[in-house]
């Protein structure tokens, strides 16, 4: 079954282009556009998406907040976040708003369509260390508070479990951490399985970012 996207940016030229790459591949299928977060969120009552290509600057509601409100919703679509700028606090807020990841929009088709494939089959795809870059820079955004953190599913988190956290979100992959602790990759993947059921996250993204903000690791990488 093809993969449903639906593109969304206020640019027809590059919503355009972005039709052409996708409509080549047969795995894929281009089910609907918009050109501003309003007429997104009112096509998706109507339309069966699996996944969002989102650009973030748009008018009448920019791609953060339309992020924000389809993954609010049951069973909504994965968002990935298209951006101009790697460092961008756009996309930072991207994936606080529940967006699976983020990429350039001068990405090479080869890695669009593979990004898409990756989030569609419920894989993250920003690297860990530009998730880390990213959240380095803006770290002001995040609360400093230096109390132990308080999100109510950290507890119920082993020691291992804990420690596995706090490595993905120095922006180790897993088979860096899995050297780290001498463990095997297949494990590492088993425990942030764990760490994402337990806590309620949607993917290593949302956990990099939980880590930040409740104060597990502090800017720079380094654990709290």
């Amino acid at each position: 079954m093809s993969i449903r996207v639906m593109l969304v940016d206020d640019q027809v030229l590059l919503r355009t282009g972005f039709r052409m790459v996708l409509a080549a591949q047969p795995d894929m299928e281009v089910v609907a556009e918009a050109g501003d977060g309003v007429e997104a969120l009112e096509v998706l009552r109507s339309t069966a998406v699996d996944v969002v290509l989102m650009d973030v600057r748009m008018p009448k509601l920019d791609g953060v907040e339309t992020t924000r409100r389809i993954c609010s919703e049951p069973d909504a679509p994965k968002v990935l976040i298209l951006t101009t700028f790697d460092l961008d606090e756009y996309a930072f807020s991207g994936l606080k708003a529940g967006a699976s990841g983020f990429m350039l929009k001068d990405v090479p088709p080869a890695e669009l369509l593979g990004a898409i494939r990756s989030v569609h089959s419920g894989d993250a795809v920003v690297a860990p260390s530009t998730t880390r870059r990213l959240l380095d820079r803006f770290s002001p955004m995040l609360p400093s508070s230096g109390k132990e953190p308080e999100h109510k599913g950290l507890e119920r988190l082993t020691d291992r479990e804990r420690e596995v956290m706090m490595l993905v979100a120095q922006g180790l992959s897993n088979g860096e951490i899995a050297a780290r602790l001498v463990l095997s990759e297949a494990t590492v993947k088993t425990h942030v399985g764990r760490i994402l059921t337990k806590l309620g996250l949607r993917d290593r993204v949302q956990v990099v970012v939980l880590a930040y903000e409740s104060g597990l690791v502090r800017a720079g990488g380094g654990a709290a």
